[in-house]
């Protein structure tokens, strides 16, 4: 569930039947070990799970504690993150090498894109060697869209979260400072959070013991939280509401979404026979307190087809099938 409180205000003023809010899955992959891209481990399985996703949230640990030991012995958060760089690159250098030789034989014959594609290819098979993500490697949105077909695993976009203590809770600590360092350049986003204390804060089942231990640690919320609304700003996705008396619900697009686009998300036949769409900014929705309160201060506006949604308008469409 993704946490928005734009939806615990629409609840207050309109009073639904019920409140639907917007989701992402997080699945845990576990099973990755020193040499998986040769099939350690759970090797293949492993990798495989990962290609099926949109984006990677790699935890790191981040702090000292002599009775949980370390599968190499020390803490180190930077030599664990490139041992799964390491064999997410091989994997990757595998897909590149077998697309290099598919468009190598297009390529002898003369075909332009072929020639285009390999030379491309040449570049990122350069770039991953050089042992870079997918993520970090620069080029044009034409060659972009190249390299996104291959579902390379470092071209997806990664979230670290720093696992510290709990002592590190609120201001992070010097192994966060290296994970964020280290990564500068990787176009990936970095969060710190105690796991431990996470997970005990979680088991609590009254909201005001829940608030009181989160003071306590200087914190105004749960970090899973925080991890949800990143993991939601890495997808590039945004929210935006329906509001009636049976049902307020979140719905998310993708950024950029056109009206239609976003009606297609209720359903199919609403996106191919969308007419217009009446958008209430959440502001002024909030600012008089009803939908018809909005009408009636000329604030409803009615879009057509090449609306690009805004993150948070409140919406209503009108369609014929």
């Amino acid at each position: 569930m993704v946490p928005d409180e734009r939806l615990n205000k629409l609840e207050e003023l309109v009073k639904p039947q019920r409140v639907v809010p917007a989701t992402v899955e997080i699945v845990d992959i576990a099973g990755l070990v020193k040499g998986a891209s040769k099939g350690e481990g759970l090797g293949n399985q492993f990798l495989g799970n990962i290609r099926e996703t949109n984006a990677i949230i790699h935890v790191l640990r981040c702090f000292e504690n002599e009775n949980v030991t370390h599968v190499d012995g020390s803490i180190d958060p930077i030599r664990d993150k490139e041992t799964i760089d390491t064999e997410l690159q091989f994997k990757d250098l595998e897909t590149i090498e077998k697309r290099i030789e598919r468009v190598g034989k297009a390529a002898r014959t003369g075909d332009k894109l072929a020639l285009k594609e390999a030379e491309v290819l040449k570049l990122l098979k350069t770039h991953v060697l050089g042992g870079q993500s997918v993520r970090s490697f620069e080029c044009s949105a034409s060659e972009q869209e190249l390299v996104e077909e291959l579902q390379l695993l470092t071209g997806k976009p990664v979230l670290y979260v720093c696992n510290v203590d709990e002592a590190s809770a609120k201001t992070g600590n010097a192994f966060v400072d290296r994970v964020k360092e280290a990564v500068k350049d990787e176009n990936a986003e970095v969060i710190f959070l105690a796991v431990a204390t996470e997970s005990d804060i979680a088991e609590l089942t009254d909201y005001d013991e829940k608030q009181m231990f989160l003071e306590e640690l200087g914190l105004t919320e749960p970090g899973v939280n925080r991890v949800i609304r990143i993991a939601y700003k890495l997808l590039k996705q945004q929210t935006y509401f329906t509001a009636g008396v049976k049902e307020v619900r979140a719905w998310t697009i993708d950024a950029g979404a056109t009206g239609p686009q976003a009606a297609g998300v209720i359903h199919s036949d609403f996106e191919k026979g969308f007419i217009r769409v009446e958008v209430i900014a959440f502001e002024d929705f909030v600012k008089y307190g009803s939908e018809n309160a909005v009408k009636e201060a000329g604030k409803l506006r009615v879009e057509g087809k090449q609306y690009i949604v805004k993150d948070g308008d409140v919406m209503h469409f009108l369609f014929n099938v």
